[in-house]
């Protein structure tokens, strides 16, 4: 049987489950191995031999496993998450010189300078409209001509309907801009892939080598087997 492509309530309930007292993950696990995965994906589509420089929006997680794959990641972080788990993690960056960037102008300046974008802006939880600087952030991605890796979700996609219109948050006089979305070249979906990607036709990686058996059984999710010791698998060409 072919993989379930899942909706966001489903893929919400399916990390309630994971995180639930039976589940028994950790926020910190579950960030950890989608991380690991992100990192290995993009080292598997661009070694660090021809793609060294990586431009990251956001994925932390990643960005440290992408530098002890001898990458020279960036990130892109303007508002800091303010939980312990979140300052954590960039402290883990910030001890390994990861540069973090805040401001969109050092984000469209470090494109220059980058060989790849690890696209994880969004994810699964965004909903519309733009708010600044995402606006800015988004117009810069699609403008480049940098290959990209999107993680669960293409920024600025539906979860359910992929490549949408989108428009900026209304300004003071109530007018709104339109923003281009872009197709990556790339893409890794977590756990299970979301009913928006279902027409993606480029290369597509699964990190998903954590969902217990029982639990793909439940929600009939028809995973595919991983290789070795692989965090990925790559799943079969739209055509």
């Amino acid at each position: 049987m072919s993989i379930r492509y899942i909706s966001q309530k489903l893929a919400q309930q399916i990390d309630e489950e994971l995180m639930s007292s039976s589940g028994a993950f950790s926020l910190d696990q579950l960030m950890e191995l989608a991380g690991l995965s992100c990192a290995q994906a993009l080292a598997k589509s661009y070694p660090a031999k021809s793609h060294k420089r990586v431009m990251g929006g956001d994925g932390l997680v990643a960005a440290r496993h992408l530098h002890m794959f001898r990458y020279k990641p960036t990130i892109y972080l303007p508002k800091p998450g303010s939980k312990d788990i979140y300052q954590r993690l960039l402290k883990q960056c910030e001890n390994l010189n990861i540069p973090v960037l805040k401001d969109v102008e050092e984000f469209k300046k470090g494109l220059g300078e980058s060989d790849v974008i690890l696209d994880a802006v969004f994810g699964f939880s965004f909903q519309p409209p733009l708010r600044a600087p995402f606006h800015t952030v988004l117009s810069a991605i699609t403008s480049t001509s940098l290959p990209i890796v999107s993680v669960d979700i293409p920024s600025g996609w539906s979860v359910t309907d992929g490549p949408q219109p989108l428009y900026t948050e209304p300004d003071e006089n109530g007018n709104t801009d339109s923003v281009k979305t872009f197709e990556p070249e790339v893409l890794v979906s977590l756990t299970a892939p979301k009913e928006g990607v279902r027409g993606f036709k480029g290369r597509h990686w699964l990190g998903g080598r954590f969902v217990p058996d029982e639990l793909a059984d439940k929600f009939e999710l028809n995973l595919p087997e991983y290789e070795g010791v692989d965090q990925v698998v790559e799943l079969p060409r739209v055509e």
